[in-house]
Formats: C-alpha cells, structure tokens, sequence
C-alpha cells in the first residue's frame, strides 16, 4: 500500500505516534529519555510544519473556522510550554518529571483532540483530494526539513517559546 499523501491522514498518523510515544514516557520499562527526545523532535516539526504550510491554506475555505484554526496556533505554543518545562526537568521518573507528563499529555491531547473533531474534519468535508495532498506533500516536507534541524532539542524549544 502506497503511502498516504492526504494532510488530513499524515496528520492523524501523527497524532498517534504522539500517543504512543506517551504510553512510552510513562512505562518505567521503557526509554523514557529517548521517547522524549522523539517525542520532542516529532512535536515541534509538526506544529511547525501546520503552521507554515496547513493552516494557512485551510483559513482560505469558509467552511472552516479561522478562530479554531488560530485557537490550535494557541495550542501549539501552550503544547510548547509544557514541553519546555519536561524537557528541564533533570531527572527522568521524577515526581516532577511525571508531573510534568502529565501537563504535556493533557495539553497535546486537549489539543489533538479538537484539531481532530474541528479543523480535520472541516478539511476532509471541504478540501478537494487533490489539494490535501498537495498540502500534505508539503507539511511531510516541512516536518522532515524541522527534523533534520533537531528541532525538539531543549534550546530551540525555548527559542519558540520564547518568540
């Protein structure tokens, strides 16, 4: 099977990865380190690749919101914050670290899931095919060009809050 090249689609799979990179974070078993530094990576490039390249083109139709499309920009930055605040915390396990989890996970879930119910939806019922994979060529683009530039690590994300 070929792989999606619809916004919405590449969107959604992201938000799931997100999910389980949560499940991962939380499991003592697991590399919590690590699924945080994809985690970071992967969050970043994402809202930074919506931003440049979906939203923009999506407050262009009349049948979806601008204010939901400037809400999830909102989102974004309070999604930023609370990765900022994990990404200081010095020990991984801590009280603090799983408090600050927490934060992330409520935020980015909050988030995921009213972009998915109003912004996604909205694009699915009145974006053409043919343009969402246009859109969606072009955050795949993006996202990948924020990755390679190590987005997620601590000080960019202080660069973003902080602007």
């Amino acid at each position: 099977m070929a792989e999606t090249q619809d916004v919405v689609e590449l969107i959604l799979q992201d938000h799931r990865r997100m999910e389980d990179l949560f499940r991962r974070m939380r499991s003592v078993e697991d590399d919590r380190a690590g699924a945080l530094r994809e985690f970071a990576d992967l969050l970043v490039a994402h809202a930074q690749a919506e931003e440049a390249e979906v939203y923009p083109a999506l407050k262009r139709y009349k049948n979806i919101d601008d204010e939901e499309v400037e809400h999830g920009e909102h989102e974004h930055d309070e999604g930023n914050e609370a990765l900022l605040e994990l990404l200081q915390v010095e020990e991984v396990g801590s009280d603090e670290w799983d408090s600050k989890l927490e934060e992330l996970v409520e935020a980015v879930t909050h988030h995921a899931d009213e972009e998915e119910r109003t912004i996604l939806n909205g694009a699915r019922e009145n974006v053409a095919m043919e343009r969402r994979e246009e859109l969606g060529r072009a955050f795949r683009q993006e996202r990948e060009r924020q990755l390679k530039a190590g987005c997620g690590s601590v000080e960019n994300v202080r660069k973003i809050v902080e602007s």
